[in-house]
């Protein structure tokens, strides 16, 4: 025992004196343990991006078209405040219009993840300090994590570079590195939290709130920018508010509109310094810890059982999620009376509409389009919330509460009320939303929200099912999700077949508003989601817990 003391003080000492030691096989550990997740962000992100310029292609085939096309963009607020403005009506600078700001965001979530994962997530499970009683430098983990960020955003910016080289290599490659930068500057933004943080959770939503601040920043500046009027309306005045924002930054880069390569100094400079910052405080604290120490709570009154527990610990994320889907909705709706002036006369862009949304008015079938996507994104609130059970398992949380008078059942209960109500209540504000913004029918469109929620806890039931049954893969229901987010998304832009679109849940549910409602497929999911929540329940109460 005395030897194996000496020989772990040894191996630490190495380590304190070679900081990157160990390094190379973290990196290589990150990567193999990243081998399915990590190609699957990259493809979405670059798919989404290099289809998008042959959607448009297709869509937008004149340079006439392009040209109304971007003038009525321009024109219109609140598609400012989504998109940002269009700087130029080539297919190239509509593409970095359209796509832009939304791969610019998904390389971010992607490498926050990335990053909190391999750090943070690590102490917190244990297995960091293990790691480090062998020759694992100081430094080497947080090295690790970003090294593994910056491969994944280093291959979205080369694959968006050849996939839109067509259009012009300059500007392909200038989108190419404002994506992947922005991705690297908040891979170094989420090392900095995951060492003020004691928890992976909290420092994945501290992340993501500064990401959802840029992402507001740069929506306010840009839906108060009027355009240059002797353009026609492109491009216009900077915003003082936008260039406050890094998600502004990768769009005042300008891709394909007279490129702006020194803006890209900007997020790499501002990487460096968290990166800089990063470094410095990992070499100053323990193993587990944080600069911020986590709060203790009460052990009465609201947490006194497992459902109390269960609400304590995701009120905060539900609380952000329901700001999120009503703010997001107001947005939404009071863009639906412009969607004829987003889709003009061009019957190919009005028939994408359609199949996303249903055969009615445009209007109707761009907030049912909405409602969708709203549905779509809300499952993956839906998985995370059940999947915070794997969490709580796994960190051996949960093993100290099962071994008091709480029944499995009763505990898992407890998150699955958050899960499965959580979604049903943002569904509610999403609906509101849209009705406050769009002046609509309250019920009607609260109706509408509603009925996504089948689609939503059978997305759940899946994650639920995966988690009791097989915990080591619980994590494959967020490819489950993503698989229906991309189905839904880009599916219908891209002729996806009618039968590979029935694969998710969401393609049998009617697109209301508009249609008469359709109860079968409602009610045939709903079962579904039952089943396939007493069959997790059942799976979890025989196996053992993991250790």
């Amino acid at each position: 025992m005395t030897a194996v003391a000496g020989t772990r003080t040894a191996y630490a000492t190495r380590g304190a004196r070679r900081p990157l030691a160990g390094t190379g096989t973290l990196l290589r550990l990150a990567l193999r343990r990243d081998r399915i997740v990590l190609p699957v962000w990259v493809l979405v992100i670059t798919v989404m991006v290099v289809s998008g310029a042959g959607s448009l292609q297709t869509l937008y085939d004149s340079p006439e078209e392009r040209t109304r096309l971007a003038a009525s963009m321009a024109a219109n607020g609140s598609l400012r405040s989504l998109y940002g403005p269009v700087f130029g009506d080539s297919t190239g600078a509509l593409v970095a219009w359209r796509f832009g700001t939304f791969a610019a965001v998904l390389a971010a979530v992607m490498s926050l993840v990335v990053v909190v994962r391999h750090t943070r997530e690590e102490e917190e499970t244990g297995r960091q300090e293990i790691l480090s009683s062998a020759m694992v430098g100081r430094r080497a983990p947080l090295t690790a994590a970003l090294l593994t960020a910056g491969l994944a955003n280093a291959t979205v910016a080369l694959l968006i570079t050849a996939g839109l080289s067509g259009l012009g290599s300059a500007g392909a490659l200038a989108l190419g590195l404002a994506v992947g930068g922005t991705g690297m500057l908040f891979a170094t933004a989420a090392a900095v939290v995951a060492q003020l943080t004691e928890s992976a959770r909290l420092a994945k939503g501290a992340t993501a709130a500064v990401l959802g601040l840029a992402f507001v920043l740069r929506a306010a500046g840009d839906a108060g920018t009027a355009g240059d009027p002797a353009r026609g309306g492109l491009g216009g005045e900077s915003s003082l508010l936008t260039w406050l924002s890094p998600v502004g930054w990768a769009e005042y880069v300008r891709a394909y509109a007279g490129e702006r390569w020194w803006v890209l100094l900007l997020t790499l400079g501002a990487a460096c310094a968290l990166g800089a910052a990063a470094y410095a405080l990992a070499g100053r604290r323990d193993i587990g810890r944080g600069y911020l120490a986590a709060r203790p709570g009460p052990a009465e009154g609201r947490i006194a059982t497992a459902a109390g527990l269960a609400w304590r610990l995701q009120r905060a994320t539900l609380s952000g999620w329901a700001a999120g889907f009503l703010l997001a909705g107001t947005v939404f709706g009071g863009m639906a009376d412009g969607a004829a002036d987003l889709v003009g006369d061009n019957e190919r862009a009005r028939e994408v509409f359609e199949r996303m949304g249903g055969q009615t008015a445009l209007t109707d079938a761009f907030l049912a389009a909405m409602i969708g996507m709203f549905g779509l994104v809300a499952a993956l609130y839906a998985v995370g919330s059940v999947l915070r059970m794997h969490g709580e398992e796994t960190s051996q949380r949960a093993e100290p509460v099962l071994a008091n008078a709480v029944g499995r059942i009763s505990w898992a209960a407890g998150h699955l009320a958050v899960a499965f109500g959580g979604a049903v209540l943002i569904m509610l504000l999403a609906g509101a939303g849209l009705a406050l913004g769009h002046g609509g029918d309250l019920p009607a469109l609260t109706g509408a929200a509603l009925v996504q929620v089948p689609a939503v806890w059978t997305i759940a039931g899946v994650a639920l099912l995966l988690y009791g049954a097989a915990p080591a893969v619980a994590t494959a229901g967020w490819a489950v999700a993503g698989l229906c987010l991309a189905l839904g998304w880009v599916g219908p832009a891209l002729d996806v077949p009618q039968a590979v679109l029935d694969l998710s849940p969401f393609g049998h549910l009617p697109k209301l508003p508009g249609p008469p409602m359709d109860w079968p497929p409602v009610l045939v999911l709903t079962a579904l989601a039952v089943a396939l929540t007493a069959a997790g329940l059942a799976a979890f109460r025989r196996r053992d817990l993991r250790i």
